[in-house]
């Protein structure tokens, strides 16, 4: 039998009524009112009604997204998909944590809370850029960045011909352009500051020290679990607040993930959660595998015609 990951979304991906098919199609499934009940806000009504900017707002869209795709994953649970694997971009490994079961649902809704309160308060705090450099090596990235005068580095490694820098604005938009006129494509991001970069730094300590007074328990997955620090499976969970803290400040090396998940024999490859961004990566990265999202009920039918 073929061996399945789930694969959840990251920041940015999410859009006005997201869900909302899935919702309908499975209203038994409650993921919106029980995430609801821990963030002090209505999200299904956020989700559906709010204008673009308003669900972009990082304490909004987190979560969001988050409940999204942890609707996607209750309902392939429901259906009797089997997995033995997950990561997540960024954000997207909240999700991964609560659906391995290194955290209870409950927890992992106080945490992304508690994050995306934080990453808010250092976006306001802070000017940042980033930008989707493609068409470039990894390395003739890092190359300009170092070169570039003021603070410019690559925070996600999301493809081979993918890579995001982010740094303080000046200089992002300097490497940025330096990189286009060498020929690659640079899409300037449409974030608030500049993200797993250490601007992001007052974010990740005051992250940590709300983690510290929270008593969440952090457990041992039920299945593999791949980590955006490292780019490998993650066998320990000790420390967490601290590894967590460190996850806001540094680089998602998302492509080294892909190629370990697809070396530990991987080829069913489901992204959970709103856009098909991770399994748009997932198809530039490796040869030979499937890649499917799922976040409507069109998506959700060609993914389990595909695992069942």
């Amino acid at each position: 039998m073929s061996k399945t990951v789930f694969l959840f979304s990251g920041q940015g991906s999410q859009y006005v009524g997201m869900g909302k098919e899935l919702c309908e199609a499975y209203p038994q499934v409650d993921v919106y009112a029980r995430a609801s009940e821990i963030l002090g806000f209505d999200l299904a009504e956020k989700i559906n009604n709010s204008t673009d900017a308003e669900l972009a707002q990082t304490v909004i869209s987190q979560p969001a997204i988050m409940a999204t795709s942890l609707t996607a994953f209750e309902i392939m649970k429901l259906n009797g998909v089997e997995f033995s694997a997950v990561a997540g971009h960024s954000l997207g490994e909240y999700a991964a944590m609560v659906a391995s079961g290194v955290l209870s649902f409950e927890d992992g809704f106080k945490v992304i809370k508690a994050r995306a309160a934080a990453m808010q308060r250092a976006s306001e705090n802070s000017s940042g850029a980033m930008y989707a450099i493609i068409g470039k090596t990894p390395e003739e990235i890092e190359q300009v960045c170092s070169e570039t005068e003021g603070y410019v580095v690559p925070v996600n490694y999301n493809s081979t011909v993918q890579t995001v820098i982010a740094g303080e604005t000046e200089a992002a938009e300097k490497a940025a352009a330096k990189l286009a006129e060498s020929g690659a494509k640079a899409v300037k991001l449409g974030v608030s500051s500049a993200f797993h970069s250490k601007l992001m730094q007052p974010a990740a300590e005051e992250f940590e020290a709300a983690l510290g007074g929270m008593g969440v328990t952090f457990n041992k997955p039920a299945v593999a679990f791949y980590s955006n620090l490292t780019g490998c499976k993650q066998t320990d969970f000790d420390g967490m607040p601290e590894k967590l803290a460190k996850h806001i400040v540094s680089p998602v090396k998302f492509t080294s993930e892909l190629a370990a998940l697809k070396a530990a024999g991987y080829e069913n490859f489901v992204e959970l959660g709103p856009n098909k961004v991770l399994t748009g990566l997932v198809k530039k990265t490796l040869k030979d595998v499937n890649a499917v999202n799922v976040e409507n009920a069109k998506t959700l039918e060609k993914a389990l015609e595909l695992l069942k």
